[in-house]
């Protein structure tokens, strides 16, 4: 258990971002607490992705214990790679391998809710950190000692700082920007399925995907690609189908999906991509938003802070939304450490200088895969068939948030404040076969 700091730490969400921000912020010694709106757990949802860069932070919890349980509710591709199939003919172009990480940098695919609930139960149950369900914040607060919350009851919450882990529609986006950031659609929208392998493993045209383990198959179309995967050794099937669509988003940006419309997206595909589709008991029509970069995810006073989607909005094609959200919650937590109580509004600003320009990056690498795939030079695949493969950049997975943390917050906090913080030093942090990258 780390030295306490009497830093309390309030966080708004309790998602992939704010349970990392969470017990990041156990580990370094905070006193922290998260309110949530959602009146009970559910695990809903499917598939996420957690880089190397992801699984570097779950190891370092409980000695890996954590890391361990996920791994087992996640697929498993070191034998059947990624295949990436042209769209019309259904031919594999290429097929991308995936090499085992380390095992103290794991990469996790899985269903979205169970994974969740791994962490959830962690933090709550043995961790003890206080998490109140069925909370809606009305309110923000801050002045220049100290930062609250003004519950639906009206009561108060203070804290030394607010992390507004609170997703893409934020209510803290408005105290820190000073106006309401209205999301913008992105001109591209997904359809999201989660269904067993009952039906798909009685069709001779698709139970290969059900007999061979874990799966893992895109197509790649004009402005479409259609990833699908079968998890829990075949047992489990999830497909995910990004299109075209410029619906208007300030009425709703998640809503049941119609099969019919999937189809009318797929005509002229491979038949195997319909007779996948057509066995989805239900599915749900995700619009993509869109969001300028903010110029700031820090309030005046540097006592409330965006974390994740509240700052910074991934396109799926990225696989890094909610590993940036980690990062994010691990950077905080250091800082807030390092820059000590009487310093909380230096190590804000010191966070925001450190991830800032980092996570800028990563976003547009989903732009970027989105991009080559939507407009694929199929003459140029025939050549270089790696050129449509998913990449893996070695400066977004190599990279170890906690100790580039503790690497540059001297510097990044005398760059925000003009001055040095006393007595601070960087942890000696455990050794891993990867190599920090700080971008």
């Amino acid at each position: 258990m780390a030295t306490p700091t009497g830093i309390k730490v309030v966080i708004v969400g309790a998602g992939f971002g704010g349970l990392t921000a969470a017990i990041e912020c156990h580990r370094q010694g905070h006193s922290v607490e998260i309110y949530e709106n959602f009146p009970e757990l559910k695990t809903l949802g499917d598939i996420i992705s957690f880089g190397a860069n992801g699984g570097r932070i779950y190891h370092r919890w409980s000695n890996g214990e954590v890391a361990r349980r996920m791994r087992k509710l996640c697929i498993d591709l070191s034998d059947y790679g990624f295949r990436i199939h042209k769209y019309d003919t259904g031919e594999v172009v290429h097929h991308q391998r995936s090499p085992p990480g380390p095992d103290d940098a794991p990469i996790f695919n899985g269903h979205r809710g169970e994974l969740h609930e791994v962490v959830f139960n962690y933090a709550r149950d043995e961790l003890g950190i206080p998490i109140h369900l069925g909370q809606h914040v009305d309110e923000y607060f801050e002045d220049e000692h100290q930062a609250g919350i003004v519950l639906k009851d009206g009561q108060k919450v203070y804290a030394d700082i607010v992390i507004g882990a609170d997703g893409v529609r934020s209510k803290a986006r408005e105290l820190v920007l000073g106006y309401v950031d209205k999301p913008k659609s992105s001109g591209y929208a997904v359809w999201r399925a989660w269904f067993s392998n009952k039906d798909m493993i009685a069709d001779p045209r698709t139970k290969e995907f059900c007999e061979n383990g874990d799966t893992f198959n895109g197509w790649i179309g004009p402005d479409v690609h259609f990833l699908f995967s079968t998890i829990k050794g075949g047992s489990d099937c999830c497909w995910v189908l990004t299109h075209k669509d410029e619906h208007d988003i300030d009425e709703s940006w998640s809503f049941p999906g119609k099969l019919e419309d999937v189809y009318e997206v797929l005509e002229g595909w491979d038949p195997v991509c319909k007779a996948i589709v057509e066995k989805t008991p239900s599915l749900v029509d995700w619009k993509l938003v869109y969001r300028d970069p903010l110029p700031t995810w820090v309030s005046k006073h540097a006592r409330i802070l965006l974390l994740g989607d509240a700052a910074h909005p991934f396109l799926p094609t990225s696989a890094q939304g909610a590993t940036q959200a980690m990062e994010d919650g691990v950077t905080i937590a250091v800082c807030l450490k390092r820059g000590g109580k009487d310093n909380v509004p230096g190590a804000v600003r010191a966070h925001q200088e450190i991830r800032y320009d980092r996570v800028r990056l990563v976003q547009k690498t989903g732009e970027e895969t989105r991009d080559r795939w939507h407009k694929t030079d199929w003459a140029k695949v025939a050549k270089d068939p790696e050129s449509i493969s998913f990449r893996r950049e070695d400066w977004i997975h190599q990279h170890d948030a906690e100790k580039v943390a503790e690497d540059t917050f001297d510097e990044a906090f005398k760059k925000v404040t003009g001055k040095e913080v006393e007595g601070s030093a960087p942890a000696v942090l455990p050794p891993t076969t990867a190599t920090a990258v700080a971008v």
